[in-house]
């Protein structure tokens, strides 16, 4: 086709066209002829055409048609009736939506279970309570062959580790056997230390968050811890007490202990006179707790003295010495209940004194059962790694030493070898010592560190309700620990040398626990356990919790 075969129309739509023309050896051979309508058509040969669309024009023509709607014209639509009911009820629906949601969130405030208010608790009252007793056979620091002050304040990271509220130390005050004249019940007894060292020793337990609490028995090293029953009607004697109390809770002291308190109940005004001094210094970030300490065993004993001592705010005893001997979880259940029924509003406290030549599996027990009972626990130094007292002598018998290592005198004292210690070393097994069960996952340390890390935090086990439960085995004693909405406990003791299965039930309980201790190294934590059939180890201790279900 020529030239003159372009219309016109065509001629004003098309700008800039360019022809390439190809060289003739480039072409093909037998290139056919272009169609009618194509490019080629145009007349232009073989080549390319570069086309420009006028876009301004077409870009114009859109803007025109996409004005939108003026501001007077939004107002006129906006005010038309259809509009207006529009709005008004979707701001009804609004209102209405965020009424309910209030409605529902109130309701749901007040059909929710309330949480229980938590009790006020003394320091004494949130965790055990750690006796160095006697003190001269804790550390020895100067090579004497006595446990001291200064010995004792080196010790310090021990005890936090121990993760216990406080310490009972003493007496340490001079004492001349049965002799009150030459008794002085404010001064140090120079083989302790200073009143320095007693300072620091205060010092060191204040940055670590323990208590310490003195022992001011007054006649401590006679069999007569009072010297006579006379003295305790003499006015001399009532005061020497009453300012010597006065003097080392003004000293800081967090606590005073007086032992063999039997013999003290017929002067109960000396006991109220005691009470009214602790209570002169207590402040609210520094209670002071008095103790009483006797040394009865049979309960109807300590059932009458937890009557007449109502002054004190603990009353410590060997209440629970021999307690699952005879192999039956029930009359431990018995015990127990029966202990905890005498002590009524009063709050209970548990220890065992020295354990002696008791087994390793029923030590073990005894921590899980004290730790895990309502009141506050004592353990005696050397119950938390098994120390036990020589053989054939008393709980009392003053060669018996703590023992930190594997050294000379078992770290006790850096001298040379002391008497005694040689009986002592054939007496206990290669790793009762601090050093040896510090890194052992399996040991008593390490499940009296966790027992006690436990009591200080879960609130359950701090000031739960205390509920005896079922047992299909003779041999086993169970309880729980519930407090409110919180994580709830179960214990499970076995006092059975054999193995046994269990079936365990309450009404609070459900079908399955999780288990958090046992006294038995091997058993895998974290697991649920069937409460159906729950089978225990020999001499075996559960600790296991299962949730609050409202």
């Amino acid at each position: 086709m020529s030239s003159q075969g372009v219309t016109q129309d065509t001629e004003l739509d098309l700008k800039d066209v360019e022809l390439s023309d190809l060289d003739t050896e480039k072409q093909p051979m037998n290139a056919s002829p272009p169609l009618a309508g194509s490019p080629g058509s145009l007349g232009e040969k073989n080549g390319v055409v570069k086309v420009k669309v006028a876009e301004e024009e077409e870009e114009g023509e859109l803007a025109a048609k996409f004005t939108g709607l003026s501001k007077e014209e939004l107002l006129q639509v906006a005010g038309t009736p259809g509009w207006v009911r529009t709005r008004w009820a979707l701001l009804i629906l609004f209102w209405l939506g965020w009424l309910g949601m209030l409605a529902g969130a109130i309701v749901i405030i007040v059909q929710a279970p309330r949480c229980k208010d938590l009790p006020q608790q003394k320091w004494w009252q949130k965790g055990g309570i750690y006796r160095i007793q006697p003190t001269e056979r804790f550390q020895d620091s100067n090579e004497d062959g006595e446990g001291d002050l200064a010995g004792l304040k080196l010790r310090m990271d021990y005890l936090n580790s121990l993760k216990v509220k406080g310490v009972v130390i003493g007496p340490l005050h001079v004492n001349l056997k049965d002799d009150l004249a030459g008794t002085n019940l404010q001064a140090i007894d120079p083989k302790f230390g200073t009143a320095a060292e007693f300072q620091e020793v205060l010092q060191a337990a204040k940055k670590k968050g323990l208590k310490i609490v003195l022992d001011l028995t007054p006649n401590y090293k006679s069999p007569s811890p009072w010297f006579s029953l006379e003295i305790l009607t003499s006015s001399d004697f009532q005061d020497k007490m009453k300012a010597a109390i006065d003097f080392w809770l003004k000293t800081g002291v967090s606590g005073i202990q007086i032992r063999s308190i039997e013999h003290v109940l017929n002067e109960t005004e000396l006991l109220i006179e005691w009470k009214n001094l602790t209570e002169k210094y207590a402040a609210d970030d520094h209670s002071r707790v008095l103790i009483a300490a006797t040394r009865k065993q049979d309960p109807q004993s300590i059932f009458s003295l937890l009557n007449e001592t109502e002054a004190v705010d603990l009353l410590t005893s060997q209440y629970l010495l021999g307690l699952g001997e005879d192999g039956q979880g029930r009359t431990s259940a018995n015990l127990i209940n029966g202990y905890i029924q005498a002590a009524g509003e009063k709050w209970p406290s548990w220890s065992v004194g020295r354990t002696g030549l008791i087994g390793e599996h029923l030590l073990r027990l005894y921590h899980l059962l004290v730790y895990t009972l309502p009141g506050t626990p004592f353990t005696d130094f050397g119950d938390e790694i098994g120390l036990r007292d020589l053989p054939g002598q008393p709980a009392e018998s003053t060669l018996v030493r703590m023992q930190w290592d594997n050294t000379v005198n078992f770290g006790f004292s850096r001298g040379p070898q002391m008497s005694g210690v040689e009986e002592q070393q054939s007496a206990a097994e290669s790793n009762v010592t601090v050093q040896s069960q510090s890194g052992d996952e399996s040991s008593i340390l390490k499940l009296f560190r966790d027992l006690s890390e436990l009591r200080g935090k879960e609130r359950s086990l701090l000031h739960g309700d205390f509920w005896p439960a079922s047992s299909s085995a003779p041999s086993v004693f169970a309880y729980l620990r519930i407090w409110d909405q919180n994580k709830r406990y179960l214990v499970v003791l076995n006092f059975d040398v054999k193995p046994t299965t269990v079936s365990v039930t309450h009404h609070l309980l459900l079908s399955e626990a999780t288990v958090e201790l046992s006294t038995l190294p091997h058993r895998e934590l974290k697991q649920q356990l069937s409460l159906a059939e729950l089978s225990l180890g020999p001499s075996e201790g559960l600790l296991l919790s299962f949730p609050y279900v409202a």
